[in-house]
């Protein structure tokens, strides 16, 4: 590797270490945050910086108590622990849920700390670069696989919770399969029921013509894509 004297101990090497989780962690915030998601730069810069003191310490700890300390326990922590951290970037609304990613990149951003932390900095900069890349291009590959994909999650309003049972009985006798349904009961004063849906669309069935004729459906008030 080009780093392999990085795992020495010595001033020069311990600096370098930390301002390389610094920066990748940068990077990677700034990435999520020019995207508007959680887990900006400064919270990934500081949880890469972070696992990356913790290693050097573990280092430490090992030169100046040789054969009392392991290495490696230190750092399960940190990958456990740091968990809790990333749970707090998930957020529920409703039936959806949002920021898995950013809990994933918050995770990421520790484990890429502790590769820079032990001199490891070759795998940090890879594990970045490849997540940086990634982050860019997945998402083009999602949106032209899911553009085909005969899968579809439903939201409709409803006038009322019967509207279901008719809803249910047409996409059946359109061929459709249901893999997953929920009606949200709690109808509040002057409102309208929700419907959840995933349904697999019959073969040749054009997703958005089929979507306008279930909003024709009896009953049904709206229609929408998740």
């Amino acid at each position: 590797m080009f780093f392999d004297g990085l795992t020495a101990w010595t001033p020069g090497n311990v600096l370098f270490r930390m301002a390389a989780a610094l920066i990748l962690g940068s990077l990677i915030g700034i990435d999520r945050g020019a995207k508007k998601r959680g887990g900006g730069a400064r919270t990934d810069a500081a949880v890469c910086l972070g696992a990356a003191m913790v290693m050097i310490t573990a280092q430490y700890m090992d030169k100046v108590y040789p054969g009392g300390t392991d290495l490696s326990r230190m750092a399960a922590q940190v990958i456990s622990g740091v968990g809790f951290l990333g749970a707090g970037s998930i957020i529920v609304s409703g039936h959806q849920v949002k920021g898995l990613t950013s809990a994933a990149s918050i995770w990421i951003c520790a484990c890429i700390g502790l590769a820079a932390g032990i001199g490891f900095v070759d795998g940090a900069f890879l594990a970045a670069v490849l997540l940086l890349g990634g982050l860019h291009v997945i998402p083009l590959i999602e949106e032209r696989v899911y553009r085909h994909s005969r899968y579809v999650r439903l939201y409709v309003e409803a006038n009322d919770s019967r509207t279901m049972s008719v809803l249910l009985y047409r996409l059946k006798e359109d061929g459709c399969k249901i893999d997953m349904f929920d009606l949200d009961k709690s109808k509040p004063e002057g409102g309208y029921y929700t419907i959840m849906l995933t349904v697999r669309l019959p073969i040749g069935a054009e997703r958005e013509a089929y979507l306008r004729t279930l909003a024709g459906t009896e009953g049904v008030l709206s229609v929408g894509v998740m």
